[in-house]
């Protein structure tokens, strides 16, 4: 099954299935938007440049307005509702949806999860906003993405700290040869779900490619990384923001942290984790760890939330890892490891971005 399934994904991952959203009212996004363009050969009619605001938080009524509006009419105007399968954003583009409500009824979620529901919308599906909907692609990852099987789009954000960062990220999404080892760190004192999420990731995967740590201490200093999961700063034995890793062209990661993606703004190098109670030393009002900072040490891919999503909402590192050795591309990958959707998560990275079956 996976070969047939491989050759046939393999043959679909071009620009032509790729929308490239670009804020025009951001210099910065239209400059990698400019620049990750004629990379992967995404056709003029397939850039969608619409004027919004650059803040990272917006409410419900500015999303509709300035971005799923806009896009959808993207999407129809060059007739590419089913042709288009992922949806790259551009640092630049608002990244949170402010809403009522908390805990798993909240209608806070990330711009680039609630816009996967775009493609139903357009088909006339009413979606709730409050709370997460499922994912109908997470663990198929046996079958091809493709429209109308999967009434989705695969939304991913070529976005770092700066344009630079997520110039050389795009750079090494083209570089990417599927070779290295897959680092999977458990955490002794996490929860034993998430732990046996990592544990079956390594059954999954090529013995020789596989580093399993079990230990309390945290791997640092890995070389030839093709692909990492951990607790991240959720780890009470992780004091270093930078691991030290030699990454690889092609390297994808997810950490089980709630709050990584919150924001594309730089920190102090001096900024460390700290805890919820030290009010002073929060970066854009959380302790954990940043998304941001694996692509900054690397990664070429990576995963995080904008806001609390539960363990249970998590990327899951034994869908994940899996389907990206066997071929799937980085969005495909992250996608059918992802259980909900219109919820907190966010996808760092080309969304073409393969390593391809070795």
């Amino acid at each position: 099954m996976w070969a047939a399934m491989g050759a046939q994904t393999l043959a679909a991952q071009t620009g032509e299935n790729v929308l490239l959203v670009i804020n025009q009212n951001d210099p910065v996004s239209r400059d990698i938007g400019d620049y990750y363009r004629p990379r992967r050969g995404v056709p003029d009619r397939n850039v969608c440049s619409i004027a919004m605001t650059s803040a990272e938080e917006i409410d419900w009524g500015t999303y509709e307005r300035q971005i799923e509006r806009p896009v959808g009419e993207c999407l129809k105007k060059a007739n590419l509702t089913e042709k288009v399968l992922y949806i790259a954003l551009t640092l630049g583009v608002p990244l949170r949806v402010a809403g009522p409500g908390n805990g798993a009824v909240t209608e806070t979620c990330s711009v680039d999860s609630e816009l996967t529901l775009l493609y139903a919308r357009l088909k006339g599906v009413k979606t709730e906003r409050a709370g997460w909907a499922s994912n109908p692609y997470f663990m198929k990852r046996d079958e091809l993405f493709a429209h109308p099987r999967f009434p989705i789009y695969l939304v991913t954000r070529l976005a770092a700290f700066d344009v630079v960062e997520a110039k050389q990220m795009i750079d090494r999404s083209l570089a990417a040869r599927n070779r290295g080892r897959f680092v999977l760190d458990l955490n002794s004192g996490g929860d034993e779900e998430g732990n046996n999420w990592l544990r079956t990731a390594s059954l999954l995967l090529p013995t020789d490619r596989v580093i399993l740590d079990a230990t309390k201490d945290v791997l640092y200093g890995q070389r030839d990384v093709i692909g990492y999961a951990s607790w991240g700063s959720n780890d009470k034995a992780r004091k270093q923001r930078d691991l030290g890793f030699q990454w690889l062209p092609g390297a994808i990661a997810t950490e089980f942290v709630s709050t990584n993606g919150r924001t594309f703004k730089r920190p102090p190098d001096t900024w460390t984790y700290t805890n919820w109670s030290d009010r002073l030393h929060l970066w854009e009002g959380s302790p954990q760890g940043l998304t941001t900072d694996l692509v900054h040490q690397g990664a070429t891919g990576a995963s995080g939330n904008v806001f609390e999503p539960y363990l249970s909402a998590c990327v899951r590192p034994d869908y994940l890892f899996p389907a990206y050795y066997h071929g799937h591309n980085l969005a495909e990958s992250y996608y059918v490891a992802m259980p909900y959707l219109s919820w907190q998560g966010i996808v760092l990275g080309d969304p073409l971005c393969s390593i391809r079956k070795q």
